[in-house]
């Protein structure tokens, strides 16, 4: 009777303990469960609450409810995944039916380190291709792919596409993005330790950056060429770069010293002193004053005026102490390939960079830097694009206003235009030149021996550097359209002579001058009457 008595008052007790321990066991339960990093806090109901029961089995669905979540988010990760390694497989795939035949692109996952072998060797079989060591040889003037140029703030493009803009600082993001990632691997390619110089190296930054200039062919990748300041005046630093539609590798880094480079500036001319006296001030301030290394070869055609060109000559050469000139006179009709031949042919010295230039043409002592740097005997050719001057007359109005030449040089399509067809202007080495076969010498007068050259060397295995720069301008000069011309000839000059004058928008505003007079009168009248 009284054990009975005593288990009757134990069994509440017992009740209670497995409530607790039943507890115990399901918060151990949540909290095991509970994935890691998980911050969210749940409240737990009270055991003596009414709702326990219902209030654990809610926790314990929501918590299956997560983790359900979880698992099927996982899945689509896992899908998105595989999609994107299925498409990345049948890419390389396609690239190695592309080319069967000049590299075995085999992507064996189970060899990892194989394919990545194979892969790092098709991305430089594409530096191979592409004109990066050597030129190519091209059948027309239409299949040079021409570079771009820029610098830290602007970009200088030929393709200007809907802006038609011939400079501009780069607002498409990727644009500039590129540009700033390739100068940044650029730098920090140049502050790498080369492990064999014991001096202290010289720290690049991007304020070290000159110009660079770049280009894409479309089935091989961006080719970049940037220049750093050296470590002294003249000398600079040139890293190669090529992205082959994959990451940017390093193709080459090399000092590159110019202090000792010498630029034969040749110039045939007939009559037009006036034009040679403006051409020897820019040719003295940027080619004597600011360069100081260099030559200039004149070669005159006939007697008239051929006094005063020899005079302007001879006192800047006194008044600058300049003796790095040559003057020759021919007695024949005027012939600009002519001319540059017998200038070119002329030279006695070691080899040297010509610079095939006319009087109308202004060039600053930065050109000049890029005259040489983007020529190499045996390698390279430059053919810059230059910019074209309008009419200043027709751009800033009154005579009055128009500014000093130097204020005039703006790039902007109010001011010019790049003249991307024309091949006149050219830097190349001596021997390239003869090596070559030099111009045509059946062509007289002006026009067509400079696309014959041009197209020589695109014949070539020299690699021809077309790019604009923001150095070399053409000056506007007036076109005479002669009565000679047939009329299809007279049509096609007359066109030219409109182009040279001003922009599309400046003509437009001429055609409709009277128009525009009319509306302001009217304007103005009706601005009294009020």
């Amino acid at each position: 009777m009284m054990l009975r008595r005593g288990f009757i008052l134990f069994l509440p007790r017992l009740v209670g303990l497995l409530v607790v321990a039943c507890c115990s066991m399901s918060i151990v339960y949540m909290l095991a469960c509970t994935p890691k990093g998980d911050n969210q806090q749940l409240s737990l109901p009270r055991v003596h609450s009414p709702t326990a029961k219902e209030g654990y089995e809610a926790i314990l669905q929501e918590r299956e409810e997560q983790h359900r979540n979880y698992i099927i988010s996982l899945k689509k990760q896992i899908a998105q995944l595989t999609a994107e390694l299925q498409g990345r497989t049948e890419q390389l795939k396609n690239m190695q039916n592309q080319y069967p035949d000049s590299l075995d692109i085999q992507l064996d996952h189970s060899k990892p380190e194989k394919a990545q072998a194979n892969l790092l060797a098709f991305l430089r079989s594409q530096v191979d291709k592409a004109e990066v060591h050597s030129g190519v040889k091209l059948s027309t003037e239409y299949a040079a792919v021409p570079f771009e140029s820029f610098t830290l703030q602007k970009v200088y493009q030929l393709e200007t596409g809907l802006t038609r803009h011939p400079e501009e600082k780069p607002v498409r993001k990727d644009k500039r993005d590129e540009l700033i990632e390739v100068i940044e691997l650029a730098v920090g390619s140049l502050n790498k330790p080369d492990g064999v110089s014991k001096a202290k190296p010289h720290v690049y930054t991007a304020s070290d950056f000159v110009e660079g200039i770049y280009r894409t062919e479309k089935n091989k990748g961006t080719l970049y060429e940037l220049t750093f300041k050296g470590d002294a005046k003249h000398q600079f630093k040139k890293i190669v770069l090529f992205r082959p539609f994959g990451p940017v590798m390093k193709v080459k880094n090399e000092n590159v010293n110019m202090a000792d480079t010498l630029i034969n500036v040749i110039v045939p001319l007939a009559k037009r002193a006036s034009k040679f006296r403006q051409f020897m001030q820019n040719f003295r301030e940027m080619g004597i004053q600011q360069d100081g290394r260099i030559h200039l070869t004149v070669v005159y055609f006939g007697k008239e005026q051929m006094n005063e060109v020899k005079s302007i000559l001879e006192n800047t050469s006194k008044s600058a102490n300049f003796k790095n000139f040559t003057f020759i006179q021919l007695n024949e009709e005027f012939s600009r390939g002519k001319g540059l031949d017998v200038g070119a042919r002329f030279w006695k010295g070691n080899n040297v960079v010509l610079f095939f230039c006319d009087v109308d043409i202004y060039f600053t002592a930065e050109f000049l830097n890029s005259c040489r740097l983007n020529t190499q005997p045996g390698k390279k050719v430059f053919y810059p694009v230059l910019f074209s001057q309008y009419n200043p007359s027709i751009i800033y109005g009154d005579h009055d206003s128009i500014p000093s030449l130097e204020q005039q040089l703006i790039i902007k399509k109010e001011t010019g235009f790049w003249r991307d067809f024309g091949f006149g202007m050219t830097c190349q080495y001596r021997s390239d030149f003869i090596n070559i076969g030099g111009f045509d010498l059946d062509i007289k007068g002006w026009g067509g021996e400079d696309v014959h050259l041009y197209r020589k060397y695109l014949h070539s295995n020299l690699m021809v550097i077309r790019t604009p720069v923001r150095g070399l301008f053409h000056l506007w000069h007036e076109k005479q359209c002669l009565d000679e011309l047939t009329p299809e000839q007279y049509k096609m000059c007359m066109q030219s002579k409109a182009m040279n004058e001003a922009s599309h928008g400046q003509l437009g505003m001429l055609i409709f001058k009277q128009e525009i007079e009319t509306h302001l009168h009217r304007q103005k009248l009706s601005s009294k009457k009020t």
